[in-house]
C-alpha cells in the first residue's frame, strides 16, 4: 500500500524538477503501477496540468508527451499508419482500456520495466526522449542508463520509411508477456527488439550480414536463431530461460516474415 504525505499540481516543469530532486519525492505519471507498491512518498509530483499530453505529428517527426495515455497513443491515427499497425498490437494486449486510459507514455518508458511492450516497440524506431535536465538523448542509451531524478518530457520519433512487425507470447490475453519481439526495416538497417526476457528490451541488429541477401524463410530462421543464441533469458513465475530462448527463434523468424509481406505490398507510410 503506498501513503502519500503530501499532493503538489506541478505549475511549471522547472517546480516539477525541483520537487523532484528531494528524497522521497515522486512524479505521479498515471499512478497505475506506482498505486500497487508498498512505500511511503514525501510529496506526490502531478504532471497532468503542464501540457504533455499532447502527440504532434510534422513531417519529420512525433513528438509524444509523457502524459499521453497509451489508450489516445493506441488510438493515434497517424502512428498507426506509420507503424503499419505494430503499435497498436503491441499496446491492446496491455490488461484493458480502463487502464490504458490511465497509463501514461512517461511512466512507462521511465521505468524501463522488464515487459514493458512499450518500451519494445519505441525502440524498434529512431527514437528518442527529452529529459528536462539531460536533454534530448537516444532512447536506447536512456534505456541502458536511465536518468535518476530527472523529468521525461516527451518521446521524439524521427520519421523514416519504415516496415515493422510486433509480436508477443502470453500465458493469456491480458496477462505480462512471457516474451516481446519488435522487428523494423528501414533503409538503414533492419532492427530486431527483444523484450520481457525478462529483463529490459535490448535491440539486436545483423551484424553478421545474415539478412544481406534478403528476408526469406531460411535467413529469417537462421537471425531467430542468432539473436536467441546472443539475447539473455531468464526465469521467473511465467516462463523458463530455456522456453523463452526456444519462442524466441519463432517469433523473430513469425515478425520477418510478416514484415517482409508488408514490404512487398509496397505499404510504407511515407511513399
Amino acid at each position: 500500500m503506498i501513503k502519500i504525505k503530501e499532493y503538489k499540481k506541478a505549475e511549471s516543469l522547472k517546480q516539477a524538477y525541483e520537487l523532484n530532486q528531494k528524497k522521497g519525492n515522486v512524479v505521479l505519471g498515471g499512478m497505475t503501477w506506482l498505486k500497487m507498491q508498498n512505500r511511503s512518498v514525501n510529496t506526490a509530483i502531478d504532471l497532468s496540468g503542464l501540457g504533455l499530453d499532447t502527440i504532434e505529428e510534422t513531417g519529420q517527426e512525433f513528438q509524444i508527451g509523457a502524459m499521453v495515455s497509451l489508450r489516445d497513443l493506441e488510438q493515434h491515427k497517424g502512428l498507426a499508419a506509420y507503424t503499419g499497425g505494430a503499435l497498436k498490437e503491441g499496446l491492446w494486449h496491455i490488461v484493458g482500456v480502463q487502464f490504458r486510459n490511465c497509463a501514461t507514455v512517461g511512466g512507462s518508458i521511465f521505468g524501463r520495466f522488464g515487459f514493458s511492450d512499450v518500451l519494445t516497440l519505441f525502440l524498434a524506431m529512431d527514437t528518442y526522449v527529452e529529459l528536462y535536465n539531460g536533454g534530448i538523448v537516444p532512447l536506447e542509451t536512456f534505456a541502458a542508463e536511465g536518468a535518476k531524478g530527472d523529468l521525461l518530457v516527451r518521446l521524439i520519433v524521427k520519421k523514416e520509411t519504415i516496415y515493422m512487425n510486433y509480436q508477443s507470447q502470453r500465458n493469456s490475453s491480458t496477462d505480462f508477456a512471457t516474451l516481446t519481439c519488435c522487428v523494423s526495416k528501414t533503409p538503414k538497417a533492419v532492427r530486431c527488439v527483444i523484450g520481457a526476457r525478462p529483463g529490459r528490451a535490448l535491440c539486436f541488429l545483423d551484424e553478421q550480414g545474415i539478412l544481406k541477401d534478403g528476408i526469406k524463410k531460411e535467413s529469417a530462421q537462421a537471425f531467430g536463431a542468432y539473436v536467441a543464441n546472443h539475447a539473455v533469458t531468464g526465469t521467473n513465475m511465467r516462463a523458463s530461460g530455456e522456453y523463452r530462448k526456444r519462442i524466441m527463434e519463432v517469433l523473430v523468424k513469425r515478425a520477418l516474415l510478416a514484415m517482409e509481406e508488408e514490404t512487398d505490398a509496397d505499404k510504407s507510410y511515407l511513399k
